[in-house]
């Protein structure tokens, strides 16, 4: 297997530790059914200043099958009682529509690509040239298609919801072997709202450490809060799911941000990144014109030539003109070489 890269390229963006966060606006199929709707989505999740919008390329027929059986049925959550096809028929992006969409991206000059679910849907996305494929959790370890896919010879990025540790190397070994440029890895809580306390962002490091390729997280969380710790523990890539309006409904809409969240999202995960800097403790330029306010050591109350310095006359304020106040013990009960005066800055030359 070829060495995974440190960090990978897609439509000209670098991904990795060293660079700015890449935020993807994940649309699934909040469309509700609508090619006008999904344009819409397009032009107001361009607007947010994410990085990329993504979408979903499947059919109720390519994800699952028509059957009546209980294991083809959701029982709990956000879509109890549904069955798989009724669901993916109503959330489907068509592949009609994909030639639009990738029209319009074009036209806002944003990148899209697209999560496909099987091969006809990798052929119709490298044929739009989408710069970079998605590999959804639930498919993570559908091997075949991760194969299938990198031999396309763009970067994969894998989703590792309900993957193990074993399942999670297979699906990277098995994208690099096929021809995959790069991959990253995202954390991911396969749980539809999840709950925070279930988002366990530590992984996102621990990831990383594991793997030793680009890690992130798609949150599934409501909020920015994970997002925003996922960045400060190394996150390079952030998706999360986004509509136009929570209250219009959709597949997704109840954990999905509105134009306004997102782009705060995006804002704050850049200002996160930012603010991580380096480890180090030299002096900022910006801190050097605040040194003068620092402790230093001040003539507190009049002092004739020949008295002792002592507590009463001699103290730790601000500013830092003076000595520096660990010289206070070399100092008390030195005579006074001169008269000093209340408010001088303490100096070795003013006693003897």
């Amino acid at each position: 297997m070829k060495p995974v890269p440190p960090e990978i390229e897609i439509a000209g963006r670098r991904i990795g530790a060293a660079h700015e966060p890449f935020v993807i606006c994940e649309l699934s199929g909040n469309h509700n059914g609508s090619l006008e709707r999904a344009l819409s989505m397009l032009d107001a999740a361009a607007a947010t200043g994410c990085d990329a919008i993504k979408i979903q390329t499947y059919t109720a027929d390519t994800i699952t099958m028509d059957v009546d059986r209980p294991e083809f049925r959701i029982h709990g959550g956000l879509w109890d009682g549904r069955s798989l096809y009724e669901l993916y028929q109503e959330a489907q992006t068509p592949f009609e529509w994909h030639e639009s969409l990738f029209a319009r991206a074009r036209e806002l000059g944003v990148i899209l690509f697209s999560s496909p679910f099987d091969e006809s849907a990798v052929d119709l996305l490298d044929g739009l040239g989408a710069p970079a494929f998605k590999i959804a959790s639930f498919e993570a370890i559908d091997l075949p298609l991760i194969r299938y896919t990198a031999a396309k010879g763009k970067p994969l990025i894998i989703s590792t919801g309900m993957a193990n540790l074993a399942e999670i190397e297979a699906a990277k070994a098995a994208a690099l072997e096929a021809g995959a440029s790069g991959v990253v890895l995202l954390h991911c809580v396969s749980s539809y709202p999840a709950r925070l306390e279930d988002a366990n962002v530590r992984t996102v490091a621990d990831m990383a450490g594991r793997f030793g390729c680009p890690v992130g997280l798609s949150d599934h969380t409501h909020g920015t809060a994970a997002s925003v710790a996922a960045i400060a523990l190394g996150a390079c890539v952030i998706e999360k799911h986004f509509t136009l309006a929570r209250a219009d409904g959709g597949p997704d809409a109840a954990f999905s941000l509105e134009p306004a969240e997102f782009t705060t999202l995006v804002r704050e995960c850049k200002d996160a990144w930012r603010a991580l800097g380096r480890a180090h403790y030299d002096l900022l330029g910006a801190e050097r014109a605040n040194l003068q306010f620092r402790r230093s050591l001040y003539v507190a109350a009049d002092v004739p030539a020949g008295a002792p310095l002592t507590r009463d006359n001699v103290r730790s304020i601000r500013p830092g003109n003076g000595l520096p106040p660990a010289s206070l013990p070399d100092v008390l009960g030195r005579p006074a070489a001169r008269d000093l005066k209340r408010g001088e800055p303490l100096a070795w030359d003013m006693m003897e």
